[in-house]
This record gives C-alpha cells, sequence and structure tokens, in this order.
C-alpha cells in the first residue's frame, strides 16, 4: 500500500486529500472523483460564480421566492439550527457586512454604514418553506461559506468510504475530515497552527475517525493603522470577534466541528469556554493572553 498525495486548490484555499492504494490507475480514478465532487459544491454554492444557487437567492431578493432542492434545503436547516444554538451569532445573512469591513479602509466605519448593513442581515427574517426561500429585502444576501466547505470534506471523505477506502484524510482549506489510521497503526496527526507565532504549532493532535477544524482572526483579517480586525463579525452588533484567538474543535463530522468553532470565535470568552464546554467534545483554544483551554493535548 501506498501514501497518494492529491494536492489542488478549491474554494479559495490549498487542499490536498491523502489515501492509501494500490493501483496507480485506480487512484487516479478515486482523486478524479474527489475532484469532481468538490468541484461540484464549489460551483453549486460559492457566492464567486454567477450561476451559482447562492447568487440565484441573492439575486431575488425583495423579490419572489426561490426553489431549491433536498440538498440545499438540508443545507439551509442547519444554518437554522445554527443560529439558533448560537442566539443569533452563527447567521448566514451576515456575508454582506464585508462590505462594512474590508481592506480599504483608513478608519472604522462610521454609525450610517453599520446603520445600513445592519439593517439586511437577520436569519430571522428569511421566509422559507421546505421547497424555497426568499429574502424579504432588496440588499440582503446569504452566504454558505461558513458550512460548504466543512461539508465538502465530509462528503468527500463519505466518497472515498464508499468506494472501499479504509484510511483517508480530506483536507479542504484547514477543514480536516479523516478516516482509518495512518499505515503504523497511529491516527492521523493533525499541526495546529500558533496564532502569535506564524509558521509554527502550537500544538500537534492525533484524530481517529471524524473531524477537526480550526478558526481563528490571525489568518483572515483587515488592518486598519495597526490594529487587526479580525474576518468573524458579529451579525448583531456589525463588529468583528475580538475575544479568543483561536478555537479548535473535533467532532464527528467537519460541518459541526467547524459551526462549533466559528460560534464560540463569536462568543465573549467566558462565554465561548462555557459554550465549548457544554458541547462534550475535544477542544482546544487560545484567549487573547496566549492561553490555552481545553481537553485536546499535544506535543
Amino acid at each position: 500500500m501506498q501514501l497518494r498525495y492529491v494536492r489542488f486548490r478549491a474554494m479559495g484555499c490549498p487542499c490536498e486529500i491523502r489515501f492509501f492504494h494500490r493501483d496507480d490507475a485506480e487512484a487516479d480514478r478515486l482523486a478524479d472523483i474527489c475532484l469532481t465532487e468538490i468541484r461540484r459544491l464549489e460551483t453549486k454554492y460559492s457566492r464567486y460564480l454567477p450561476g451559482s444557487v447562492t447568487n440565484r437567492i441573492n439575486d431575488a431578493a425583495g423579490r419572489d421566492p426561490v426553489m431549491v432542492d433536498q440538498e440545499t434545503s438540508a443545507l439551509l436547516d442547519y444554518a437554522q439550527t445554527c443560529f439558533d444554538q448560537s442566539e443569533g451569532l452563527f447567521d448566514i445573512t451576515s456575508g454582506v457586512l464585508r462590505h462594512l469591513w474590508h481592506d480599504r479602509l483608513i478608519d472604522t466605519p462610521p454609525l450610517s454604514e453599520f446603520q445600513k448593513w445592519l439593517a439586511v442581515v437577520g436569519w430571522q427574517k428569511v421566509h422559507r418553506t421546505a421547497t424555497s426561500i426568499a429574502l424579504p429585502l432588496v440588499g440582503m444576501e446569504i452566504d454558505f461559506g461558513g458550512v460548504v466547505k466543512e461539508y465538502a470534506a465530509d462528503a468527500t471523505l463519505e466518497l472515498l468510504s464508499q468506494e472501499g477506502i479504509r484510511d483517508c484524510l480530506v483536507n479542504l482549506g484547514g477543514d480536516i475530515a479523516v478516516l482509518g489510521r495512518l499505515a503504523n497503526g497511529q491516527p492521523w496527526e493533525v499541526g495546529i497552527t500558533h496564532p502569535e507565532l506564524p509558521g509554527q504549532v502550537i500544538a500537534c493532535i492525533q484524530v481517529g475517525s471524524g473531524a477537526i477544524t480550526t478558526s481563528g482572526g490571525y489568518e483572515r483579517f483587515i488592518s486598519i493603522g495597526d490594529k487587526k480586525f479580525s474576518h468573524l463579525i458579529n451579525p448583531v452588533t456589525g463588529i468583528p470577534a475580538d475575544n479568543l484567538q483561536s478555537v479548535t474543535v473535533v467532532a464527528p463530522k467537519a460541518i459541526i466541528a467547524g459551526s462549533i468553532c466559528t460560534i464560540s470565535m463569536l462568543h465573549k470568552e467566558a462565554e465561548a469556554l462555557d459554550f465549548l464546554n457544554g458541547t462534550n467534545l475535544p477542544f482546544l483554544s487560545v484567549d487573547k493572553q496566549g492561553k490555552c483551554h481545553g481537553s485536546l493535548q499535544g506535543e
């Protein structure tokens, strides 16, 4: 058995799939199946692609409902669950706040801009049935960016499993789903980026079957003067998150781990730790003083 590496870019990120296989031709076929599925989901849900489901929904804002298929309806159901569990902090309509916080700023946005963009944020305003969705306000948008990469990692792992692969790792821009073990019988090992020391890891976590994701403001941010502002923005206040530096969660599915990370990052520190502890999932969080919290241990 040889470990096959498939490296590519998708969803704006460097990605990698690793799996064990004896036959090169069959390994190539499996790689093609995986890439096809990932490209399908990117084409379907990316807000950067004009024909995507996301843009069809957004383009109809303030007008008519848009019919959606079962897969999209299930993702919207999950978004509803996250919104409820986070008390409104995980909100897939908050993507419009990128217009409020962008890399052309030379000062914090004025109050009038906050009022303008917050007026079109709010999942509770969305009208849904099992087969349709309507955004009631012109300028309102949804963005699947907070769930679709993790969903794609889970879907790709499931494809490999259905093809008989028992040991594999899918890494889509740091959202990682794993199955089985390495050839030496050890679990897969994942390095967690140190939020204060670029290029270094703060822990190496061993993961059996399941998923591990990390969220933090240290890689994606905007700078205004000498201050950095996270890409994660509170949908109620319009203010970028400034609590924990990073959160890593291990869960049965990447989509679950990813949403828990995001919700935690948007909470204030004490509330975030209470929320994380309440999930009963392994986690590692790094607070603003650089102190680690959680049950995950690494070297």
